[in-house]
């Protein structure tokens, strides 16, 4: 919990930065890049976790790792070296992604399907987008789950709509015990 609000005030202290230098975007894709490659790589992200490894060795290897970022996130590097909190830079770059997506009012929407989406469901799902959200921009995250059995569940924000072949099973399952 702690490490959350933490790594919150890293990513807004970042993103201030970088927006004031006019490199928000570009340290936006950093950060997608860093928190991807940490979630991806359990070698890496064991590596950053570790207590035991110097945190002067944690800087210098995920600079040899991200050695092309951004001037702002390599800063963001010397900050983490500074106060001994590299175990949460991949937290830290999930919540900046968040909060430019905020700033610049961007809305996901999480679609959890069976099976990953294919246009015609792409296109039924961003039409129950459209009536459900009042936001311009919306990116789509696909999260597959069989266990829905078929449908979709779409979330953006705090709305959700269930059209899941196994909620509507559970749904038929109430009415019939009742």
């Amino acid at each position: 919990m702690s490490s959350t609000r933490a790594a919150i005030r890293y990513a807004k202290a970042i993103l201030e930065i970088a927006d004031s230098k006019n490199v928000a975007s570009e340290v936006s894709a950093d950060m997608a890049l860093i928190a991807s490659t940490i979630q991806s790589n359990s070698e890496l992200s064991s590596f950053i976790q570790n207590p035991l490894i110097i945190t002067e060795t944690k800087k210098e290897v995920v600079l040899e790792v991200f050695a092309f970022v951004n001037a702002v996130t390599k800063s963001l590097f010397k900050l983490l070296l500074e106060n001994k909190r590299f175990e949460i830079l991949a937290t830290i770059a999930l919540e900046y992604n968040k909060l430019f997506d905020i700033m610049n009012g961007v809305e996901v929407a999480k679609v959890t399907t069976a099976i990953p989406m294919d246009a015609a469901l792409e296109a039924k799902v961003s039409a129950k987008i459209a009536s459900f959200s009042s936001s311009k921009k919306i990116t789509i995250e696909n999260i597959v789950d069989p266990s829905i059995i078929g449908g979709f569940i779409l979330k953006i924000g705090d709305k959700q709509y269930n059209a899941s072949v196994s909620n509507r099973l559970q749904v038929l399952k109430r009415e019939l015990s009742n």
